[in-house]
């Protein structure tokens, strides 16, 4: 391999581009990971109609995809240490095209759920080998930005997903009218067939993790990698990682545990970020927004609308966490955005709880209407901005070397668990009241708030051989 010409720029001592484009097509499983999840809220209503769906099914329906995130969250970190991170990527993408296909052609609720689980396997695989990819190929004082490359490739993921039902629903005249041969809905989820191939494809122009190629006693590949987004400090870069290695043997689920029985507390606050994450409701806003809309009174094309702007407002955020994340570090970002989620959830709890019930849903009128609208844009800016890319940061960085892809597993399946519990029961809870529901998720973006103070340390700048 040539040597490249030694170039700095201030301080800088990695190649800032290369390593852009490595963790952006690693990141390209965050894009289908919000395409996947996300796809569905256009097509909800049609799909429910057709295959004469009541509230619970179509709540299951929905957050089916999230059992699958489960299983694929839980194996991929086995599964990369046998195979490798790139062929890890390229079963994931496999499994979105199937899924994509099946879920267009799907005949009723059964095997809709069969394609919505076997997509959610590849979502979970994405969620875990991404941010796990690009914390193993990242220089420490970059690792914050290119990590949260993650999130802003997922809510870029979202927004076009929103914005091709949008599209299909609007050529067709409504998501359940005919288009080309079929339905509407049915194109949006045949929509993904384009960017899953694509992400396998792009995934073999990739480099093998240089943690992996070590483990393998590929030293001399691993180097090479590592030459591609490093000016210097390789040779110590290796020698710690030979080290980590040498020490640590595969971890197990024994590996996450205290000598005394429990798990570890590092595991625990791995848990604890993942379930705060869901449990302030934010996935109630990308599955059900337009089903929301419509019921408070918006217009389906209105409702699709909103829910493109907000997932607009989603990238422009994450762009600003980009820029933040390795400033003021990891904890304050999370601190900042809790407290913007208390109030702002806190806002739609209140007036959703004051407005009247006509007709079994309520009514907001134009003042309450467009302060409801701000709040749930002023929501997502900061989950944005903070517990959207932050989480899929610290998991990436905050376990050893020895337990990362195992605990990191167990962390990404507790995501998805609390996602499946929060998706599922949100119809319900919308049966009761949306005041009750979006004052369940105000309760704990409070309570989210106390945990990062008290038990979240800071990784900010650490290599991660020396994380704890």
């Amino acid at each position: 391999m040539s040597q490249q010409p030694q170039v700095q720029v201030g301080e800088r001592d990695y190649y800032l581009g290369k390593a852009i484009l490595l963790a952006s097509v690693a990141a390209l499983g965050g894009f289908l990971f919000g395409f996947d999840t996300a796809v569905i809220n256009g097509a909800v209503n049609a799909m429910r109609d057709d295959f004469g769906m009541g509230a619970t099914l179509t709540g299951f329906v929905v957050s089916s995809a999230l059992l699958g995130c489960m299983v694929g969250a839980y194996v991929a970190g086995r599964l990369a240490e046998r195979l490798g991170r790139i062929r890890v990527m390229m079963l994931a993408s496999a499994l979105f095209t199937i899924s994509a296909i099946g879920s267009g052609f799907a005949f009723g609720p059964a095997d809709m759920i069969l394609w919505r689980v076997v997509g959610g396997i590849g979502v979970g695989m994405a969620s875990v080998i991404a941010p796990a990819y690009i914390a193993e190929i990242a220089p420490a004082s970059i690792r914050g930005r290119l990590g949260s490359l993650q999130q802003l490739a997922i809510v870029t993921g979202i927004f076009i997903a929103l914005l091709s039902d949008y599209f299909l629903a609007g050529v067709a005249g409504g998501s359940a009218e005919a288009l080309w041969g079929s339905t509407a809905w049915r194109w949006m989820f045949w929509a993904e067939i384009i960017p899953a191939v694509a992400y396998g494809v792009l995934a073999t122009t990739i480099p093998e993790s240089p943690r992996y190629l070590v483990t393998l006693g590929k030293v001399d590949e691993a180097r090479e990698v590592l030459g591609r987004v490093m000016m210097r400090g390789i040779t110590e870069r290796i020698t710690e990682i030979q080290r980590t290695v040498r020490r640590e043997a595969k971890a197990s689920l024994n590996d996450l545990m205290k000598s005394s029985g429990g798990l570890l507390p590092i595991v625990w606050i791995g848990i604890g970020l993942s379930v705060f994450q869901q449990f302030v409701g934010i996935n109630v806003i990308f599955y059900y927004s337009s089903t929301l809309w419509q019921a408070v009174g918006f217009t389906e094309e209105d409702a699709l609308t909103q829910t493109v702007i907000t997932s607009v407002t989603n990238i422009v955020v994450t762009i600003v966490a980009i820029a933040l994340i390795d400033k003021i570090g990891r904890r304050v970002l999370l601190m900042i955005g809790s407290a913007g989620m208390f109030v702002t959830l806190g806002t739609m709890a209140w007036i959703f709880a004051n407005a009247p019930v006509v007709d079994g849903s309520p009514s907001l009128g134009d003042t309450n209407g467009i302060i409801a609208l701000i709040a749930a844009n002023g929501f997502v800016v900061f989950f944005g901005m903070s517990w959207g890319p932050a989480v899929w940061v610290l998991l990436g960085e905050m376990f050893n070397n020895r337990i990362r892809a195992t605990a990191l597993g167990v962390a990404a399946a507790a995501q998805w668990l609390a996602n499946f519990a929060i998706s599922t029961s949100f119809p319900r809870m919308a049966e009761l009241g949306l005041g009750f529901a979006y004052g369940f998720y105000t309760l704990f973006a409070l309570l989210s708030f106390f945990f990062v103070m008290k038990f979240v340390p800071e990784t900010n700048g650490r290599e991660l051989e020396d994380m704890d």
